[in-house]
């Protein structure tokens, strides 16, 4: 199995830089404390004083994600009950620097990968009460994503050619096809987070904190979120989830939970095979095989 690294950054982003970003677009906020804090696949993030956050993008396919987070999350946040980082200032190209980069709240916690929560039943509730305030009706004009939202059963081509480079593929395979004969989301598209699990997701003092990394935000089927259920809870706390995220426009029904169940496998393969210089994601891709698996 050859896992793939993190892709190249395609712009170097310094602190020095961001300092002359902030001076020339939103110069009160300059001569704050600058620390770097998370260089990953898409995006650089540093602290910016004790409030905030700077969110830039390191290479151009990620660049639309952050406008997608500028348009959308000022709007989501006010009817989460969860914090998420809506945008607070929003920069723009200039200095050489090529997109559009943000200042966001910042959000105390660790992420929730690798931090536990004190009480994984009350999380599963607050969680499952955060999907169904967001899995509300998307707008006509909201942001498609290609590889998030669809009709799960369309990755079985994708999922066969990745099935040769892992070990488990023949059992993946054959828990897939059981997984995907089920009926697509049968009601319009909603918004969904689009990349949902542990590493984006903040624990502070045991508790759900934030939810974090929006990049997918896209209209979609809500089942591409509900696959969190798989990493972050027991067969108990999973049912606990699975009620309160039906309280809201859309019950989950068996359908919609089948089709999250095939998103946490998909997202199995996806975490395992892009893990190689990532060892949270490969973790938790090994915990949703060994779930969804055995």
């Amino acid at each position: 199995m050859a896992a793939q690294k993190m892709p190249a950054a395609e712009v170097d982003i310094t602190p020095e830089l961001v300092r002359k970003l902030l001076a020339e677009q939103h110069p009160d906020l300059a001569e704050l404390e600058l620390v770097e804090l998370a260089n990953g696949w898409d995006n650089v993030i540093f602290r910016l004083g004790d409030e905030l956050t700077v969110r830039l993008p390191r290479r151009g396919m990620a660049a639309n994600l952050v406008e997608h987070e500028q348009a959308v999350l000022p709007g989501l946040a006010a009817v989460l009950p969860i914090p998420i980082p809506a945008p607070v200032r929003v920069g723009r190209s200039a200095l050489g620097y090529p997109w559009s980069w943000s200042v966001n709240p910042w959000i105390p916690g660790t992420v929730a990968a690798t931090t536990p929560i004190s009480d994984p039943t009350r999380e599963a509730q607050r969680l499952g009460e955060f999907m169904a305030a967001l899995h509300a009706t998307a707008p006509a004009h909201a942001p498609a994503n290609p590889y998030r939202g669809h009709f799960i059963g369309t990755n079985t081509e994708v999922n066969v050619g990745r099935a040769v480079e892992l070990e488990w593929g023949d059992d993946m395979l054959a828990r897939w096809r059981d997984l995907v004969d089920v009926e697509p989301w049968a009601h319009a598209p909603t918004w969904i987070h689009g990349d949902l699990h542990g590493a984006n997701m903040l624990v502070d003092g045991g508790v759900i904190s934030g939810v974090i990394d929006f990049g997918d935000v896209c209209a979609g089927d809500p089942a591409t979120d509900l696959s969190i259920a798989w990493s972050m809870f027991d067969t108990d706390d999973r049912a606990v989830f699975r009620a309160a995220a039906g309280r809201g426009e859309h019950e989950v029904d068996d359908a919609t939970w089948q089709r999250a169940e095939a998103w946490a496998l998909h997202f199995a393969v996806i975490y395992t095979l892009h893990s190689a210089d990532n060892p949270t994601m490969g973790a938790i891709g090994e915990k949703l095989r060994t779930v969804l698996l055995g």
